[in-house]
């Protein structure tokens, strides 16, 4: 018995050690112009029975007004922090000490949802955290800012069964991501925070609200500079 407990608990390391391992080479290989081919999330929600529909596209095939839209929404220092927001984490730490935890969400930067959405499971134990600052840090040392976005907008999750700003301008709007406005942008930025529950091909007053306000403060944020790091070369 303590031969085969042995052997398990041998196993055990051995893939433990192996995921850790493959983890960093998956982060060096991806630096650059290597498509994701899928996520963690993505099987999950396919084992679920939610479908998987996604398509990778490169940086160039974004308008750049869905970045705009994006780190309006999401993270407003993206190009000033090197992965993570240590004022808005602060402040995150308070509010949910103070009950409000749905007001936590922003300390979570772009580069930490990629850190997470990339390379780790779905869920919020602490052990998952931990790896998601770990990973972060990689990814900001060997990923270029235009990298993290492009990365981004090609996994995150725009509704059920919906992964990719192609997957998702196709379902929602019935366009190529390329052709899309402004405002279909704006409205995709708007959803991210729930986008399971929201949906922008068929926005309520909410959502038409909150993507109004992204679009002006995304062609604030390109005014004051505060998007250089998209600009090609960076």
């Amino acid at each position: 018995m303590a031969r085969r407990n042995g052997r398990w608990l041998f196993r055990l390391c051995a893939a433990g050690l192996g995921l850790f391992g493959a983890l960093p080479l998956a982060v060096v290989l991806w630096a650059w112009v290597l498509p994701v081919p899928g996520t963690l999330l993505m099987v999950q929600r396919t084992v679920e029975g939610e479908g998987w529909r996604h398509e990778w596209i490169s940086i160039d095939e974004v308008p750049f007004t869905l970045f705009a839209a994006i780190v309006a929404g999401e993270d407003n220092n993206y190009c000033f922090h090197q992965g993570v927001d240590w004022t808005a984490l602060a402040k995150a730490v308070k509010e949910v000490e103070r009950g409000k935890r749905d007001q936590a969400r922003g300390a979570s930067t772009l580069s930490m949802q990629v850190a997470k959405n990339l390379l780790l499971w779905p869920g919020r134990d602490v052990i998952r955290k931990g790896l998601e600052l770990t990973y972060v840090n990689w990814i900001e040392a060997l990923w270029s800012k235009r990298r993290i976005l492009e990365v981004y907008v090609n996994i995150v999750e725009w509704g059920p069964g919906i992964y990719g700003v192609e997957a998702a301008s196709r379902s929602l709007f019935g366009v190529p991501a390329a052709k899309m406005t402004e405002r279909q942008a704006a409205l995709l930025a708007a959803v991210l925070p729930n986008p399971r529950e929201w949906n922008a091909g068929n926005p309520g007053p909410y959502v038409k609200q909150r993507a109004s306000e992204l679009q002006q403060r995304a062609r604030d944020l390109v005014a004051a500079g505060y998007l250089d790091c998209m600009k090609p070369g960076k």
